[in-house]
Parts: C-alpha cells; sequence; structure tokens
C-alpha cells in the first residue's frame, strides 16, 4: 500500500477527556448558539458579521485579534453579532502549502496533527474564555469534526466540498448553522441542493457508526463568487444575484431561508481592499427589497491585525500566511459603517 501509517491518533472522545471545554464555556456555547439561531430563524433581526483571519496560524495574534472585536461587538450589540473566523483547516487548490493549524501547528516544521488538534482546541477554548466569543471554522474534513464541535457555532462548506455526499450528511446531523458555498462553477443550484440535503435527516456510515440524523434546519447558502472556463472570477454578490437567489429559495421548501456574503475570494477577485466597498453594496441591496434585506442575514470578512499577506518565514505579527486580508483599521470601520446602515 502506499500509505505510511505513522501513529494511531486518539479518538475524539478522548481529546475531550483530555483537553475538556470548562462548563462555563459550555455555557457560553449555549447562549451564543441561542442567539445565532434567533437570527436565521428570523427572530431577531441582528446583522451577522463573520470576521477574522484566512487561517489561524498563531493563537497570540488570533486572540488578540478576537479581543479587538470584543471591544467593537459592545457598541454595535444592537444591531451586529459578531462571528470570529477562527479557521484550523486550511484547503489548498493544488495541494500544496500550509493545510492549517491542524495540520500544522507550526507553520515552519513538518505537519503533526496530534499537535494540531491539540492545538486548536488550546486556541479555540482560550478565545472564548478571554472574549465571551464563539467562533466560525470550516468543515474541510468531515471526519475531523468530532475533535472541535463541542465549541464552535458556525460551520462553512467550501465551494470544493459542497458537492461532496460526505460533507452534505454530516452537516444533517449538526445542530448549528451551516453555511454552504456556492461551488467555484457558481451554479446556484448545487448550493441550493446541498442545503436540502443537509436539511433533512439520513442514514449513513461515520466514524464507524451506523447513525440516523435529523436534519438541520439551519442549513443555508454562502455567496463567495464563481470561476469560469478562463479562470476569470465571476461575483455573485451584486443585487440581480440576491434577486436571483430570492426566486431560486422561493421554487424550493427549505426551513429558514438565509444568505451569507461572502466578500472575499472570488466575489473580490481576492483583492482584499475590495471587501469594503462590497459590504457597502450588499448593505444597500437590502434597502432596496423586503424579501432580499430578510435573506441576506449576514458578510463574511477576510481581516486580521495587519493588512495583506505575507510568506511563511518572515514573522511579521498578526499578518495572514494564507489569502491577503483586511487590516485592523480598516476592519474596525467597516464593523461600524455596518451597524450604522443596519
Amino acid at each position: 500500500m502506499a500509505f505510511d501509517f505513522k501513529q494511531k491518533l486518539p479518538t475524539p472522545q478522548e481529546i475531550r477527556e483530555l483537553y475538556p471545554v470548562p462548563a462555563h464555556v459550555a455555557q457560553i456555547k449555549k447562549e451564543r448558539d441561542e442567539e445565532i439561531r434567533k437570527i436565521f430563524t428570523g427572530e431577531s433581526d441582528r446583522f451577522i458579521a463573520i470576521i477574522g483571519p484566512c487561517s489561524a496560524d498563531n493563537e497570540e495574534s488570533v486572540c488578540d485579534y478576537v479581543r479587538r472585536l470584543v471591544r467593537v461587538q459592545e457598541k454595535i450589540k444592537d444591531k451586529v453579532l459578531i462571528i470570529p473566523r477562527i479557521y484550523t483547516n486550511k484547503p489548498r487548490t493544488t495541494g500544496d502549502g500550509y493545510k492549517g493549524i491542524m495540520h500544522q501547528p507550526d507553520p515552519e516544521k513538518k505537519p503533526d496533527p496530534l499537535a494540531g488538534i491539540i492545538a486548536l482546541r488550546h486556541m479555540h477554548i482560550r478565545a472564548i474564555e478571554e472574549t465571551g466569543m464563539t467562533a466560525a471554522d470550516e468543515m474541510l474534513y468531515p471526519e475531523n469534526l468530532p475533535y472541535v464541535e463541542d465549541f464552535l457555532s458556525y460551520i462553512a462548506i467550501g465551494a470544493r466540498s459542497v458537492e461532496n455526499q460526505q460533507h452534505r450528511l454530516v452537516s444533517s446531523g449538526i445542530d448549528i448553522p451551516v453555511g454552504m458555498k456556492n461551488p467555484t462553477s457558481g451554479d446556484f443550484s448545487v448550493m441550493l441542493n446541498s442545503v436540502h440535503a443537509a436539511q433533512n435527516g439520513h442514514s449513513f456510515i461515520y466514524h464507524g457508526w451506523d447513525v440516523q440524523t435529523d436534519g438541520n434546519d439551519l442549513a443555508h447558502v454562502v455567496l463567495r463568487g464563481a470561476v469560469n472556463e478562463r479562470g476569470v472570477s465571476l461575483p455573485n454578490y451584486h443585487y440581480e444575484n440576491l434577486r436571483n437567489l430570492c426566486n431560486l429559495y422561493a421554487q424550493r421548501e427549505l426551513k429558514n431561508p438565509a444568505c451569507i456574503v461572502d466578500a472575499n475570494h472570488n466575489n473580490s477577485n481576492k483583492q482584499f481592499k475590495e471587501q469594503i466597498r462590497i459590504v457597502k453594496e450588499v448593505l444597500h441591496s437590502r434597502t432596496c427589497a423586503d424579501d432580499i434585506r430578510k435573506l441576506v442575514k449576514g458578510v463574511m470578512i477576510e481581516s486580521y491585525i495587519e493588512e495583506g499577506n505575507q510568506g511563511i518565514h518572515d514573522h511579521i505579527y498578526g499578518k495572514s500566511i494564507t489569502d491577503a486580508c483586511l487590516g485592523w483599521e480598516d476592519s474596525e470601520r467597516l464593523l461600524y459603517e455596518i451597524a450604522e446602515r443596519c
């Protein structure tokens, strides 16, 4: 065989026993989950800002960043609910490069998944203890979900994963919001089919068990732009795109219709500064039609302490080592503007 089995990892249950979520953190998560649920069900009209680094590569700078978010959250809490991005797995288009803290807790050393699992649990739990803010992460590998599900409040399914059957089935057993991104082709039907699958119960094999799920009524769509056959980015955050999405939702019997707009990736053509303009346009579109206002529940923004990105060996504190991000000053100003327009 071509597999080299290096070490047997502890089970998720063993990891949770060794590195548990404290009771007060579990209570914070419970309360935050309820706040977020009410936004997706329409009981609350607050706007969601899922914001943070492209990848959470350094515990100190990530926790520093989330502490900064807390100060802003306190001032805009009546209008906006902030969910920090603490992304511990990083999808790679070609398979090359840094794959996130779960695989490589030190980006300059060899992969070490066991140390990575411990590091990401410590980082997430520390962030909650210091700030009271539970975070979002991407479910890049469904089999890894049990290592993180006890402290997350939002899960994203990426453009390259949304058509995968295992991602859809596992999402149907999750009890927090799961955002299904449109595929890189841009096909809305693929994204909505994924929402349908996640909102319904399924029987399947998971972690060696025959499991049955009830369905996740908080599964929803995320618009992140697309790319055509020539590799050209095609944004899908404009009013016309949102109108089309409203119409497609109306044709389907889906629970809690909701959309989050990802302001980066192919929507911005990875021009990170464009996120500011894109968010403002989305906010304006919400004022043009009541059904669009009800459908668009929030935005995703890639942001860190220092703007742009850097090489892994550059060691600039609070600067992304993957995709380029907005810097803190722009991010803070944008969050206040979101609150003013909501």
